[in-house]
């Protein structure tokens, strides 16, 4: 599985606009087509944090699905209708949600 954060700006009274955006496109079978196997998201004065788990991003196939996703339709309808909730985290440096991801530096797992 390999995981993704994405750290940005968000008014704390917007997080129930962004939970619903989120709530409808899940529903749809866009997270599937991604290889999303769970998406949590998190605010913390003032911020917000996006954590996606994923199957697994590692090979090229993986990569491409993700690729044809962000030119779906419902991906760029999702993109669209967030920009008023999130604002990058440093909009000088944010090209795309690249531009905003963390990197791990630390992981744990317990034995199952």
């Amino acid at each position: 599985m390999h995981s993704t954060l994405i750290v940005a700006r968000m008014n704390p009274k917007e997080f129930g606009h962004v939970a619903d955006l989120f709530r409808k496109f899940d529903e749809t079978e866009m997270p599937h087509l991604m290889g999303t196997r769970r998406r949590q998201l998190f605010h913390y004065q003032g911020l917000y944090f996006h954590l996606q788990d994923f199957d697994y991003l590692g090979s090229t196939a993986d990569r491409a699905r993700i690729q044809r996703a962000r030119k779906d339709p419902r991906f760029i309808r999702i993109s669209d209708d967030l920009k008023p909730y999130i604002q990058a985290y440093d909009p000088a440096t944010w090209r795309s949600p690249a531009d905003a991801m963390a990197t791990r530096f630390y992981q744990w797992v317990g034995a199952s």
